[in-house]
């Protein structure tokens, strides 16, 4: 078995036992990057200087007799919207495309610690608007399972990455579903935990009640190690949350007897793809058999979630993008006669067509006269939607659901019709207005052999029980190790 093929976990047991060498994992995956990545373009920038000067002070330590950490020697790769000392950070975006931080990210810093090298960064919807990584200002990621399709977005490019193994592991975002979509469209794991677990210090602001860092992964045993790295308070963060520090890797076993898997049978009916429906159908039949219990819930108001999620959203991504003027960050234009005119020229020539669509919007939503009747009352169903998923827990351990009602569509398909677009972020976005975990496991496939996604949602801060249910749905199907031929 080739090195590059080999799960977080693998990869840091054989480096810690010395069977392999953190170099020799370096030049297995680098040498897999120059034969895949001209493909797939999951990556704007590589650190393969860098990534190779880390190994050998790492190797140094452990040869030592030193611990080098949980991820001692895993390669990794960042989703181009957290911040990397020294590295290129552009959000895919003409805007910051000569952005260099001089800081690291707070989850950059403690993957660091962990052990953890960094290998590149990868592309994305540009600053983390879109849902198949159509957006970016750089270059298009294509799925390693068609490569005339979307690996889905935004965080595409870490996806990809993971599933044509250019990357044992990757970190993404999910503000609506960025981390679950791509992940069911290439067929890997994608975990966006409860929000307010992972600090977003670092993390290049879309909207900021929404937005969180994730694990994409071969596994969710190795969803389980990162989350295990990444979790926990920091006061550079005030929106992350204090709770005690927990080992996810004790929730990897097999066994659901007596779970409660609650299913919303109402909301999944409308408008799903006939593959994906039966694939659903025939998952919650193996939990069943697997010893879970499945319980019919209502969810009311989760129908209101997209309107919901594209006003609130939309709204935040007004207020944070509104520093990129020419000025303060970002692009600036070369020839303007004033101060009005060097905002215009800025702006229209750094964002793309999407960014200036979602901002118009969240400004238009945020105006005086309209701030009532879309921005309030988005954050009065907000809750109404909060305390959906409060009553459905009474009765249920996790919510089982599709990721997606369709699975990856070809490159131009859904670009000419934003709201088709946005419709397929329909399962997704409840779970970030809610503020819930959520986690997308490979779930089958469809008639043309492309990837769908089975996804799990648990109560705030209950990791535990979601990585349980995740990891036994994984251990009985298998469909995590069936590979893209790219």
């Amino acid at each position: 078995m080739e090195l590059y093929s080999l799960t977080v976990s693998e990869i840091a047991r054989k480096i810690k036992e010395k069977e392999i060498t953190i170099k020799e994992v370096l030049d297995s995956v680098y040498n897999r990057i120059e034969n895949v990545e001209e493909k797939v373009s999951a990556y704007v920038t590589l650190t393969k200087e860098q990534a190779y000067n880390r190994a050998t002070k790492l190797q140094e330590r452990l040869d030592n007799g030193e611990d080098i950490g949980i991820m001692g020697g895993v390669p990794i790769a960042i989703k181009d919207n957290i911040c990397t000392n020294g590295i290129k950070t552009t959000c895919s975006s003409k805007m910051l495309e000569n952005f260099v931080p001089f800081y690291d990210a707070t989850v950059i810093e403690k993957l660091e610690n962990a052990g953890a090298i960094i290998i590149g960064k990868t592309n994305m919807d540009e600053f983390a608007m879109g849902s198949s990584t159509e957006n970016s200002a750089i270059k298009k990621t294509k799925n390693p399972w068609d490569l005339e399709r979307v690996p889905g977005g935004s965080s595409g490019g870490s996806a990809a990455a993971v599933a044509c193994d250019i990357a044992p592991c990757a970190l993404g975002t999910d503000t609506g579903g960025s981390i679950r979509q791509p992940a069911s469209f290439c067929n890997v794991v994608g975990l966006k935990p409860t929000y307010g677990l992972v600090s977003r210090y670092g993390v290049v602001a879309y909207a900021s009640s929404l937005d969180q860092v994730g694990p994409l992964t071969k596994s969710v045993e190795d969803a389980a190690i990162l989350l295990n790295v990444i979790a926990g308070k920091d006061e550079k963060d005030t929106t992350s949350a204090d709770i005690p520090k927990k080992d996810y890797l004790k929730s990897i076993k097999d066994d659901i007897k007596g779970k409660k898997i609650g299913v919303p049978t109402e909301f999944i009916s409308d408008g799903i793809n006939e593959d994906v429906k039966k694939a659903y159908e025939e998952n919650l039949n193996t939990l069943k058999e697997l010893g879970a219990e499945i319980i019919e819930i209502k969810l009311d108001y989760a129908k209101y979630s997209l309107p919901t999620y594209y006003i609130i959203a939309t709204a935040e991504a007004s207020s944070n993008l509104g520093r990129y003027d020419g000025i303060r960050y970002g692009h600036r234009a070369k020839d303007f006669s004033s101060l009005d005119e060097l905002y215009v020229k800025s702006r229209t020539e750094g964002f793309g067509d999407e960014v200036k669509r979602r901002i118009m919007l969240g400004t238009y939503v945020l105006s005086s006269g309209y701030y009532d009747a879309y921005y309030k009352r988005g954050q009065k169903v907000r809750t109404l939607i909060i305390d959906d998923f409060k009553k459905a827990f009474e009765k249920c351990d996790v919510i089982a659901i599709p990721t997606t009602p369709n699975t990856s569509f070809k490159f131009g398909e859904k670009t000419s019709n934003p709201l088709e677009m946005y419709l397929e972020d329909i399962y997704t976005v409840p779970v970030n207005i809610a503020g819930l975990p959520g986690i997308s496991v490979p779930g089958g496939f469809d008639k043309n052999g492309m990837p769908i996604g089975m996804q799990f949602i648990s109560k705030a801060f209950d990791e535990e029980n979601l990585l349980q249910v995740a990891y036994t749905f994984e251990k009985n199907t298998g469909f995590n190790m069936k590979k893209p031929n790219v």
